[in-house]
């Protein structure tokens, strides 16, 4: 199943690196930009995630937070968090309920893994739509941060 602009977004509860229930209830009213990413400590995702911490101002600025998911457990989640100095909360889909729900999950990965999420961008609006959604096939790409932006932008309250 593949989500597309206009579907409510799918609820999820999922632990961040400090132990705390994270949900996209806790996000109501506010836009917000989901990102899966298929694992800790690998360069594209380092890359990606630490793009979005240094440019995390053009995502306050228009007013959205960011989450980013990977089947990691919290305890990898929250080393990788800390040494990248990720400026923004890290989930642990460690039970793939998430990814699966968003459509966003490989059947079989690299090296034999089966079940990691795929690296993927959607924006989520403050009424729990989504707005914006990008799945992508090869985890050595990066979604389209400009769309991404254009879209948060576009979506601001006020």
């Amino acid at each position: 199943m593949s989500l597309k602009i206009g579907d409510k977004a799918p609820a999820f509860e999922l632990l961040d690196t400090e132990k705390n229930k994270v949900s996209l209830a806790d996000y109501k009213g506010k836009n917000l930009l989901i990102l899966f990413f298929p694992l800790a400590f690998t360069g594209v995702c380092t890359a990606e995630l630490c793009a979005i911490r240094d440019g995390i101002a053009d995502y306050n600025n228009v007013d959205a937070a960011v989450v980013a998911v990977s089947v990691d457990s919290i305890f990898t989640l929250g080393k990788f968090k800390a040494e990248q100095q990720l400026n923004f909360p890290l989930l642990s889909d460690f039970n793939k309920e998430a990814a699966t729900a968003y459509g966003a999950i490989y059947e079989e990965f690299v090296l034999g893994m089966k079940g990691v999420a795929k690296r993927s961008a959607f924006v989520v609006d403050g009424q729990g739509i989504i707005q914006y959604a990008e799945v992508l096939e090869s985890a050595g790409d990066l979604p389209n941060f400009d769309a991404i932006k254009e879209k948060l932008a576009a979506i601001a309250v006020g």
